[in-house]
């Protein structure tokens, strides 16, 4: 069973963006009762846009903690008020992951450490060693905050593990879990090892999980929705439908057909 039953997006605008991507025109009425949705199609159909409105309307976490003001949420701010949710049960709590916001979280921490490396080399010699490392660890908000969340420095983890690092930290009650092509953080093995973690989770929490992928082995999960958005529809297929299926197998049949002229 899932929290939310349905979702529809009744928009009468056609332009600009983000009121002309398909999943605008097409998202009427989706059934998102199964546990765990796929939202998939290609770039630019709207899968991350339908994520961020969602997540902007049930008003969840996300990875800073930062409110859904912030820059890079223009097309939600500009969607909710058209988003409309048919709930199953009460509404509990969840987490919004972008992967885009996992690697600039990483991205940003290194970045504020080589400053510090940089500001602190300048007096070194001229204070204690000991004086300048607390001077440094104080003076990175971002790396406190990180151990005050997880424990530990992230940046002591493969890309992999520090994603799944977060995800054992954030999904590990009853909720709805929203994310956004979280294939972008992890190789196909991890792909797996994310199945296993959802499948584990479901079985121990009533959770929903509404995830835009463009990996075929995510959406491969046994029993999923699948919804697939294209310029003239969005509806429900099964996992061998798929674009992202046919294309992957004939490509792994046959990548010569695909590639000759590379040569």
């Amino acid at each position: 069973m899932s929290y939310i039953s349905k979702v529809s997006i009744d928009c009468p605008r056609k332009r600009p963006f983000p009121f002309d991507v398909p999943v605008v025109r097409y998202a009427r009425g989706l059934d998102f009762s199964n546990p765990i949705t796929f939202i998939i199609g290609d770039n630019g159909t709207g899968k991350s846009t339908l994520l961020e409105t969602l997540a902007m309307r049930l008003q969840i976490p996300n990875m800073d903690g930062s409110s859904y003001g912030k820059r890079g949420f223009e097309a939600a701010r500009a969607l909710v008020e058209f988003l409309s949710i048919e709930w199953a049960i009460d509404r509990p709590r969840g987490f919004f992951l972008r992967a885009e916001d996992f690697g600039n979280l990483l991205n940003s921490i290194q970045n504020e450490d080589n400053r510090l490396s940089t500001f602190f080399e300048d007096i070194k010699g001229k204070v204690p060693d000991s004086i300048i490392k607390s001077m440094r660890d104080n003076s990175n908000y971002q790396i406190h905050a990180m151990h005050e969340s997880y424990g530990q420095d992230l940046q002591g983890f493969s890309h992999g593990e520090a994603y799944f690092k977060i995800m054992n930290d954030k999904i590990n009650k009853p909720g709805i879990y929203l994310l956004d092509e979280p294939e972008a953080a992890l190789s196909p093995s991890k792909q797996l090892s994310l199945l296993y973690f959802i499948k584990e989770h479901l079985k121990n929490n009533m959770s929903q999980f509404i995830v835009a992928t463009h990996s075929p082995i995510l959406m491969a999960y046994p029993g999923a929705a699948i919804y697939q958005i294209s310029d003239d529809t969005m509806k429900k297929v099964e996992f061998k439908e798929t674009e992202h299926y046919s294309l992957t197998r004939s490509f792994l049949n046959n990548p010569e057909a695909y590639l000759r002229h590379l040569e």
